[in-house]
């Protein structure tokens, strides 16, 4: 099983090769850069982010009070989902890795081979904690996130994964559970938190009915 869903009949080890052999001093820099934006200590500067800009929309002047509610409801939704999705993804990376404890590439192959970057590591390689992150960012604000910026959040989910791999740190395969293990999360905490809306909806609504 391991060899198919993790290995992928070499291409695992192969693709890990094609984007960690690619050396620039400026690549160096860029990858570190996309690395340190998908660090999960900086949940507290993104969710302080996310909530200036829930501000900015609910101080938008001009607005019509349906579509005001509309708004202020979907970034409500937005930092909700973003800040259960982190304490759940969390939890669940911190059983994850220790429990599977899948060498890093540095462990993992030949020594001389990888090409290393930062600090090595050696162990607790799936699923990537980073890549985990910057998926839970894309993903919490996919649905207030006009097509320009989705593209962007695409660009910055790509460029923390490939960072990853090019630092010496992960496997795609790793990179890769990372982003699904995220976004289902997010997806799961987003339908949860939407029941829980209409259900409040609900109660609100038959509030007024009866007074």
């Amino acid at each position: 099983m391991k060899e198919v869903l993790y290995d992928w009949g070499g291409a695992n080890v192969w693709l890990f090769h094609v984007i960690n052999d690619i050396r620039f001093v400026w690549l160096d820099k860029v990858m570190l850069l996309g690395t340190e934006l998908g660090d999960h200590t900086l949940f507290p500067f993104y969710l302080g982010l996310l909530t200036l800009c829930a501000l900015a929309v609910a101080e938008t002047p001009g607005q019509e009070p349906a579509h005001y509610r509309l708004q202020v409801t979907r970034w409500m939704a937005v930092i909700a989902v973003f800040s259960c999705a982190y304490l759940l993804d969390g939890l669940l990376l911190a059983v994850l890795k220790p429990a599977l404890d899948f060498p890093r590439p540095p462990l993992a192959l030949p020594p001389g081979t990888v090409q290393i970057v930062g600090t090595p590591e050696y162990h607790h390689s799936l699923p990537s904690g980073h890549s985990s992150f910057a998926m839970l960012v894309t993903a919490s604000l996919w649905p207030v996130l006009k097509r320009g910026w989705r593209v962007a959040g695409v660009i910055f989910v790509l460029w923390v994964g490939v960072s990853r791999i090019s630092l010496g740190a992960h496997f795609p395969a790793d990179v890769m559970a990372g982003f699904l293990s995220s976004l289902a999360v997010v997806m799961l905490v987003y339908v949860a938190i939407q029941k829980l809306m209409q259900v409040i909806g609900k109660r609100a609504n038959r509030f007024r009915r009866v007074n």
